[in-house]
């Protein structure tokens, strides 16, 4: 091991870090969880990150790739193995303005991004947190405020370069290694450390965001006009809908539509929101005119000791009504998680199902839960939790990668379909034949 540390040292051009060293106690962690890898490493350019894959590949360790470090299931991090770290490539740059052509760097964030779009008039549909990478969130998916509108994060992917478990570099886009392009395109970190992305950014306006609030007694009635509605409003509105937050109350907390539209003009607007207005009681009403980039939120760091486990799934048209009433009863009970739903489908849905690895393309909403707490809290709820899910089993198909907490067997199996598993399997075994990459929802080679 010190013979090949020896060979990175001389032609790495990052930072490497280790135990002991001023830096490691916060370069071992990400935003939701703690680790004590053996080295952290920060390359700097793509020749560094094929040194790092590299080094990693003829240590045994075990190898984590870190872009925003949000990855509720601890992904960028790891004990005893190798982390390679690349928030030092971020670089944000748009390449051919006319087209919107840009190219983000494998460490960027989608606030750096929204910063350097915006006096372009540029925007791409990305999640709703500044401090969220591009490269997991655009890998898993990428469900955000103009997700009805434009789709997916990654479905403005245009090309990719990435460092294979080999250490080489490769493109993939639509015309190179199209196979690849397409399991980049919510395969995860399965295939490799993607050192660049190319978008095809869209022109955007300022837009109307914020929540519109209403009592907890009237979520009954709320969700079943807020799902109703979204099946016909103008795909320029994009809504989320939270209740059942505990630090607001728990099941007397207020429920909480978010909304999103994409357009500046007051009138169109006010014709798209207002029907959701009239739901039930507004006890408070947010909506503004803002930026885009101002729509992506300050993601907060839980405090030493508490963590956070999220499970999500799909529900398709048909079994919204029971899937509704189920959520709805598990809103108005004691020991609730935090439960949100996100309306997808429109342009989500236009994208043939296997024209991607994310292959949920026609689910009408996502469903999520978060809980929040010390450990042994969180081992307290998981009954409930549990239960709850399993009352929704029979609405609900599949799993958001991006927000999952764990990664076991059957995790993997909801976020892919067998057919999509399987094609998988055959890109990994050209990519990565020795499961480098193995620490993520893995898909192990064919």
């Amino acid at each position: 091991m010190s013979s090949t540390l020896d060979t990175l040292r001389a032609g790495f051009g990052g930072d490497i870090i280790e135990p002991g060293s001023a830096a490691y106690e916060s370069a071992g962690r990400t935003v939701l969880a703690a680790g004590t890898p053996a080295y952290v490493l920060r390359p700097k350019t793509a020749a560094d990150v094929r040194a790092a894959v590299r080094f990693a590949a003829g240590s045994g360790l075990a190898l984590s790739v870190r872009g925003g470090g949000h990855a509720f299931s601890g992904f960028g991090t790891n004990d005893g193995g190798i982390v390679v770290d690349l928030s030092l490539l971020a670089a944000v740059e748009v390449t051919d303005e006319a087209r919107g052509l840009v190219r983000i760097g494998g460490g960027a964030t989608w606030g750096q991004v929204a910063a350097v779009l915006a006096p372009y008039g540029l925007a791409i549909s990305s999640g709703d947190t500044r401090g969220v990478g591009v490269g997991g969130l655009t890998l898993g998916g990428g469900i955000g405020w103009k997700v009805r509108k434009y789709g997916l994060a990654l479905d403005a992917l245009v090309g990719a370069e990435l460092v294979d478990a080999r250490g080489e570099l490769v493109r993939a886009s639509a015309a190179e290694n199209p196979e690849l392009f397409w399991a980049l395109r919510g395969g995860g970190g399965n295939l490799g450390v993607v050192t660049a992305f190319e978008f095809a950014a869209h022109r955007t306006t300022d837009v109307f965001h914020g929540k519109v609030s209403f009592p907890a007694a009237e979520l009954p009635a709320v969700l079943r006009g807020w799902a109703a509605y979204l099946r016909t409003a103008p795909e320029e509105l994009t809504s989320t809908v939270t209740f059942a937050n505990p630090f607001l109350g728990g099941p007397n907390a207020p429920v909480e539509v978010l909304v999103a539209y994409d357009g500046d003009d007051p009138a169109a607007a006010a014709r798209a929101i207002d029907p959701l207005r009239r739901l039930g009681t507004v006890l408070d009403d947010t909506v503004a005119l803002k930026p885009y980039g101002d729509t992506l939120e300050d993601g907060a760091t839980p405090p030493p000791g508490i963590r956070l486990a999220a499970r999500s799934a799909f529900v398709d048209a048909a079994s919204v009504s029971g899937a509704l009433d189920v959520l709805a009863a598990a809103g108005a009970a004691e020991g609730s998680p935090v439960i949100g739903i996100r309306s997808v489908g429109a342009a989500v849905a236009r994208v043939p199902a296997d024209a991607t690895a994310y292959a949920h393309r026609t689910a009408e909403l996502m469903v999520m839960t978060t809980s929040i707490g010390p450990a042994p809290a969180l081992e307290a709820g998981r009954p409930a939790v549990d239960a709850l899910w399993g009352r929704l089993a029979p609405y609900t198909s599949g799993a958001y990668a991006n927000f999952l907490t764990s990664a076991a067997e059957e995790d993997v199996a909801a976020v892919y379909p067998a057919e999509t598993r399987r094609r998988l399997a055959a890109v990994k075994r050209e990519f990565d034949p020795e499961n480098l990459f193995a620490l993520n929802h893995n898909v192990r080679p064919a």
